[in-house]
């Protein structure tokens, strides 16, 4: 089942990611997604220089909370390791585009406190911010690269 689970999210994942590259690609065609796991960046984008990390927490049209993993299995990941400048996070109605800064500022302005958990299709557990919607997306880029 968690091995089902995992290859199902798997597949979903990079279907979001090939969406937000065809976004992408609309003003930087030299944009491409990163083969193979590289924890620093989904897509780069060649003009700009930069990497974007694509997430995708459709679970947040039920629980109004976006997820914001920094810690997995008691190492660091996701925010604290990302080298993205830009994450663009699918709620399962639109693609909200962030600058990682300014995730980092909100939870910094707003003492959020982390909390641990063991996500489904996980064996291990993670350490996360739960954000609430309307909360995070006062952060969000208004019109993004």
């Amino acid at each position: 089942m968690i091995k089902e689970t995992f290859h199902r999210d798997l597949a979903r994942g990079k279907q979001v990611e090939n969406k937000v590259l065809s976004l992408i690609r609309k003003k930087y065609p030299k944009s491409f997604i990163q083969d193979g796991y590289f924890k620093d960046w989904d897509i780069f984008i060649p003009e700009l220089g930069v990497g974007v990390e694509v997430k995708s927490d459709e679970k947040s049209k039920y629980t109004n909370n976006i997820v914001i993993e920094v810690n997995f299995n008691d190492k660091p990941s996701a925010l604290s390791t990302t080298k993205a400048k830009y994450w663009v996070i699918y709620d399962g109605y639109q693609f909200n585009w962030f600058e990682v800064d300014s995730i980092k500022k909100c939870i910094r302005e707003n003492n959020l406190r982390s909390c641990n958990f063991i996500g489904k299709g996980d064996t291990k557990s993670k350490e996360a911010y739960l954000i609430k919607k309307e909360l995070l997306y006062d952060y969000k880029l208004n019109g993004h690269k």
